[in-house]
């Protein structure tokens, strides 16, 4: 363990080896995750420490000794019919708030993303702002978005299954032809993130990447008005003038 996964950073350990989330929702997950892992230490603790007691006090101390014989002991098997229910009833109740949460979609996101996952990239369409982005294999493209603000995104594909994956926003999604997914995030932090294809697509699944750089809100309107220009003069050849629907599809369908 030490030889594989010690980098001196503290908060790394605390992170139980998660990446450091960027996003709200990420932060979510993480907390989830924390609280998984100091029940799974206590109860794998406590599980350790009763069979090594088990084995210390009760060792066969001579070759004709006999422990006494007992078959049933009702208390503590209920005990340990009880206390395993309420331990995986508490989990469950904050997995299925933090599931919820992952899955919540705010009335008016700032952002509507329409992202399309095809052999062999990505294209990213901004479907209020008149905008689409597409990559080449070999030649990854960045999604830019604002930071601190709700982003909704919509996911498809023409061909066959990828999944849409940015590392810290600790979340990932499958895009699936003929079932439109979404999801909704909230950067909390500016930078440049990571991005790739986390299903097995083919061939060159492995060119399947992208970036994400998140900028404040002033810094990313000043580039919006740029990329815009570019896509409506054709000076740069990822940036195009997006003319589709204005809200993502759904699995019933487009929205209104």
């Amino acid at each position: 363990m030490l030889a594989t996964g010690c980098t001196g950073e503290a908060a790394k350990w605390e992170r139980g080896g998660w990446p450091a989330p960027v996003t709200k929702q990420g932060r979510d997950a993480l907390h989830l995750w924390q609280g998984a892992l100091v029940a799974s230490l206590i109860v794998g603790g406590l599980v350790l420490l009763m069979i090594v007691g088990a084995a210390v006090l009760f060792r066969l101390r001579s070759a004709d000794q006999m422990p006494r014989q007992v078959r049933y002991n009702l208390p503590i098997e209920v005990m340990y019919t009880f206390i395993p229910i309420v331990v995986v009833s508490i989990l469950f109740y904050f997995t299925a708030i933090g599931e919820n949460n992952e899955d919540k979609i705010s009335k008016a996101p700032a952002l509507q993303m329409g992202v399309v996952g095809f052999q062999w990239s990505w294209q990213f369409n901004y479907l209020t702002q008149g905008l689409s982005i597409t990559g080449r294999p070999g030649d990854p493209p960045q999604l830019v978005v604002p930071t601190d603000e709700p982003i909704h995104f919509y996911l498809t594909s023409p061909d066959v299954i990828h999944s849409f994956w940015v590392v810290p926003f600790l979340f990932k999604r499958d895009v699936i032809p003929g079932h439109p997914n979404e999801f909704e995030v909230t950067v909390t932090t500016p930078g440049t993130f990571q991005g790739r294809c986390a299903e097995y697509c083919g061939v060159d699944h492995d060119r399947m990447l992208f970036t994400v750089k998140a900028l404040p809100k002033q810094q990313y309107a000043q580039w919006l008005a740029s990329a815009k220009t570019a896509a409506s003069a054709g000076t740069n050849p990822e940036y195009t003038v997006y003319t589709g629907p204005k809200v993502g599809p759904k699995a019933g369908g487009y929205l209104s």
